[in-house]
């Protein structure tokens, strides 16, 4: 015996189950069995291996969620009754599945067997998919789209070896598409071949119910195709379901098809139409018109599918259930049939008509959609209007850019809705602003249309519309206004004579929407047709206004973010330095480049310090935004503070990481977790002896341009990020000869999502490589050139510093001991040296100081005492002891003997204070030289 689907039905002493259950056992240990297994159980199998489904699963999901008054159980409840009192009085189990394998429906023959039965076979909501269940009867039926038979040890779950069963899908026929399964249960003792013919009349049964449930005027068409189907047929076809080559094709293959059936029924006549689809195939569209008895005018939409397709989808359509499409839908069809109701027009006898020709495949015909040309017209505009919503909500507003954001507005309404499209814009709105009155400050933003030789106003150009003009009357209404024909508009041709004679002969038909969105008027946008002879309709302006409005929000998302960003960079541009210091020690450039997204908190510092010292900060807040911004200007306010106080590097980072660490203790929204982080790096460069110490928190190394060409990213130690607390900070020390470029940057210029950092880091080496001559403004500029991201998602911080060195002879050093007598000969010596530089203007004032630090570390320091003169833009004195004790600055009383020292320092003095050195402290006072 051969089953439907041309595979043996096991017979004789393989149907107690012996050699079936033989096979399994082979199966599951990993044995081939593809000789003795029907091909559609063993693909099942292994499809249930892939999933690493187990035999021994017991349970199944349950849907407490299934629709009891599905459209399919109101066509299957009269049949399943039916087929009770059929079965009255055996084993049979009847159930219906939806398209899920969610069972819907149980009967049985005998009603005691529901109360035996496990709930898994006796109550409705558990799923039968084969992804979920194995291999049985619903899963398999889905999966194969025809009748299936499964017996015994075929079934893939151990619980189900003493069953066999039938299972059908039930398809709709005005669809096309499964809507569920029917399934018959019972001991696999029971088994008999009649069975077949049983669940095939009561699928077609349920599915004749399916078709009543369609209207009556679908009906009418079908039932003419039907009629007319066999006299239609030219030569000899293959009826071949077009859905099941759905299942071969790419769904955009198959939506060519449906909107090419939907435009033939719409024009209302015979035609024929080569359709080609991008996976190479062609299939022809025949387009029939036919009248109902009941004098319904419609039109029939067959596809004839090339011989070799038709071959290739053979066994798709071998068992399929009979069907024929509405509109909108593809359909599925027997081969020699198109049925409906139950009843058959043999269109070929496959068979027969090849039994001579084995070697001639046919073509193969069948029906795609039927339907009425004014219900089709209205469904294909209706669709493409969907489809132009659908897309438009894709295509606009990708970016949060005012201006593109228009742009994508026009480029989505040509040439499918418009064939010209302007757009006009406050000009505060372009700012991220609300503007104060719409109506008198509009720019042209957008020109978009099929051509470029429409005299439109140019974009940038102030717009003023008259006060009859539709756009001016669609901003003061807030509706859109359609001008059919812009040659009898009254209000368009009195608003600018020059234009209203040009554009008359470009377009012919105008629709104006306001952009509004939560309340704020933020433009216009017009609708021009050109080409399509007809006027814009209701419908028109109706999309166009949807349009407009999707549009609108995503007009004002971006005017919202413009506003922000631009008050974001504002505050991180205040709060970065406005200028560099005057100083010697270092030439220096810098660059600030904001993300594309949004502001974060990079930012960088030039700090003069004692000693004609430099301090160099470049950091990095964590985040982007308000909050980043702010947080940037405490780290930098601080960091400026902690150098000024000449705390080496090391503790610098330290007060900094402290900082960090209370801001985020004191954060309300961080929840006592960490939210703030930042990354720092502060380098001190001294010109006296070109030595640079450098410390790092968490921040990528700098790199060091040599004054031969040579580049190099120092290893200094990392350190933690600011924030963490608890780990301490280290210093390195490095030579920096004179004409060294020291390069310090923040991570956005070497880290992005679509590079590799090492390879960026090579770009950054080659950037700055044998260009020793190279400024640092020129250096910087390159670098942005050539290494910085294009679309940056992360600031960018940059300080170039190209070093200097001290002349030696502005440099005067005197070592001496702890003893009084020796003031007056460094004082001497101090005024000597002065005037050697041609300094005799600041002398008295630079002696009074020496005279008071020397005085003051030989009282109260520890020797020995070092005294050192300094001629750069200023002069520096400086004393230095071995004791660590500062000296603090107090107003002496009337009745003191001293104290006054230090006051006279003050007074003397631009600057004065104290560093510590590992050996001491060093007390320094600086002098102008423009005169004492």
């Amino acid at each position: 015996m051969v089953r439907s689907g041309g595979e043996p039905i096991p017979t004789g002493r393989a149907t107690e189950g012996r050699g079936p259950a033989r096979f399994r056992e082979r199966f599951l240990q990993g044995e081939p069995v593809e000789a003795g297994v029907r091909t559609s159980i063993l693909n099942s199998w292994q499809r249930c291996r892939s999933m690493g489904l187990s035999p021994d699963q017991s349970d199944l999901p349950f849907r407490e969620d299934f629709d009891p008054d599905a459209r399919l159980v109101h066509a299957a409840v009269p049949v399943l009754d039916r087929l009770q009192l059929l079965f009255a009085g055996s084993a049979m189990n009847i159930s219906v599945a939806d398209a899920s394998g969610t069972v819907l429906l149980r009967r049985f023959g005998e009603t005691s067997l529901a109360r035996s039965l496990p709930a898994i076979q006796s109550v409705p909501g558990f799923v039968f998919a084969e992804q979920v269940a194995g291999t049985n009867g619903i899963g398999l039926a889905l999966a194969e789209r025809q009748l299936i038979r499964v017996y015994g040890a075929e079934h893939f779950a151990e619980r189900s070896q003493g069953s066999a069963c039938r299972a059908l899908p039930v398809r709709d026929p005005l669809s096309g598409r499964i809507e569920g399964v029917l399934c018959f249960g019972y001991p696999r003792s029971a088994e008999d071949p009649e069975l077949d013919i049983v669940i095939r009349r009561a699928a077609e049964a349920i599915e004749r119910r399916l078709l009543g449930q369609s209207s009556a005027r679908e009906h009418a068409l079908l039932r003419a195709y039907q009629d007319t189907a066999a006299e239609a047929a030219v030569g000899l076809y293959r009826s071949i379901g077009v859905d099941e080559l759905a299942l071969e094709l790419h769904p955009r293959d198959r939506a060519i098809i449906i909107e090419q059936a939907a435009e033939l029924i719409s024009r209302a006549q015979r035609a024929a139409v080569e359709v080609s689809l991008p996976d190479g195939w062609q299939v022809t569209l025949v387009s029939r018109p036919m009248t109902s008895a009941s004098g319904v005018e419609g039109i029939a939409i067959e596809a004839v599918l090339p011989a070799e397709l038709a071959v290739a989808l053979a066994p798709l359509t071998s068992g399929a259930v009979p069907g024929v499409a509405a509109p909108g839908h593809l359909s599925v069809t027997a081969p020699g049939q198109v049925a409906a109701g139950g009843e058959g027009v043999t269109t070929a006898d496959v068979d027969g008509a090849t039994d001579g020709h084995r070697d001639s495949p046919l073509p193969a015909r069948g029906l795609v959609m039927v339907g009425e040309p004014q219900v089709g017209m209205y469904a294909l505009a209706a669709r493409r209007r969907l489809e132009l919503l659908s897309e438009a909500g894709t295509r606009i507003g990708t970016t949060l850019d005012v201006r593109r954001t228009a742009e994508e507005l026009a480029e989505t309404a040509v040439p499918r809705l418009a064939d010209f499209v302007t757009i006009d814009l406050p000009e505060p709105v372009l700012r991220g602003e609300e503007s104060a009155d719409p109506r008198s400050d509009l720019r042209r933003t957008v020109v978009h249309g099929i051509r470029d030789d429409c005299p439109f106003h140019p974009v940038g150009k102030q717009v003023d519309y008259g006060p009859t003009a539709p756009q001016l009357r669609c901003l003061t209404s807030g509706e859109a206004v359609l001008e059919p024909d812009l040659k009898v508009a009254a209000g368009w041709l009195a608003q600018d004579p020059e234009h209203t004679e040009q554009l008359p002969s470009h377009v012919h038909s105008l629709i104006a929407v306001p952009l509004v969105a939560r309340g704020v008027v933020l433009g216009v946008a017009s609708f021009y047709r050109s080409q399509d002879p007809a006027p814009f309709g209701d419908d028109d302006r109706s999309l166009a206004r949807e349009l407009a409005t999707r549009a609108a929000l995503s007009i004002d998302n971006a005017r919202r973010y413009t506003r922000e960003r631009t008050m974001v960079l504002a505050l991180q541009r205040s709060l970065l330095p406005h200028g560099l210091p005057d100083q010697d020690a270092v030439e220096v450039a810098h660059r600030y480049l904001p993300a594309e997204s949004d502001v974060g908190g990079d930012w960088y510092d030039v700090i003069p310090l004692s000693g004609t010292r430099i301090g160099l900060f470049v950091g990095d807040v964590v985040g982007h935004g308000m909050l980043s911004a702010a947080t940037m200007g405490q780290l930098r306010t601080a960091a400026r503070s902690f150098a000024e106080l000449d705390f080496p590097p090391d503790e610098v980072l330290t007060h900094l990481d402290n900082l960090v660490g209370r801001l985020d203790r004191e954060d309300p929204a961080s929840d006592g977790v960490g939210t703030i982080g930042a990354t720092c790096l502060y380098a001190i460069y001294d010109p006296t002896s070109q030595q640079c110490t450098m410390g790092r928190a968490g921040h990528p190394p700098p790199a060091l341009v040599h004054p031969d060409g040579n580049v190099s990213f120092p290893d200094l130690p990392a350190g933690p990020p600011l924030g963490l607390g608890g780990l301490p900070f280290e210093t390195a020390e490095i030579h920096l000869p004179e004409d060294s470029q020291l390069v310090l940057y923040t991570d956005g210029l070497i880290e992005d999502r679509h590079r590799d950092v090492d390879v960026v880091l090579d770009q950054l080496r080659g950037a700055l490589a044998h260009h020793p001559e190279r400024s640092p403004e020129d250096t910087c500029q390159a670098i942005l050139d050539t290494v910085a991201p294009a679309h940056p998602y992360d600031d960018v911080a940059l300080l170039v510093a190209r070093t200097h060195a001290l002349d030696p002879d502005r440099i005067a050093t005197w070592d001496l001991p702890a003893d009084p007598a020796l003031v007056s000969e460094v004082r001497a010596s101090a005024t000597r040296q002065m005037a050697d530089w041609g300094l005799d203007e600041a002398a008295f004032a630079a002696e009074m100081m020496l005279s008071e630090l020397v005085t003051n570390a030989i009282r109260h320091g520890a020797g020995p005492i070092r005294v050192r003169l300094l001629h750069g833009r200023t002069l520096v004195c400086e004393v230095s002891d071995t004791s660590n004790t500062a000296p603090h600055l107090r107003r002496a009383a009337t009745t003191d003997e001293g104290g006054r020292g230090l006051f006279l320092v003050a007074q003397l003095s631009q600057s004065w204070g104290t560093r510590y050195t590992p050996e001491g402290k060093v007390i320094w006072a600086e002098c102008g030289l423009d005169g004492a």
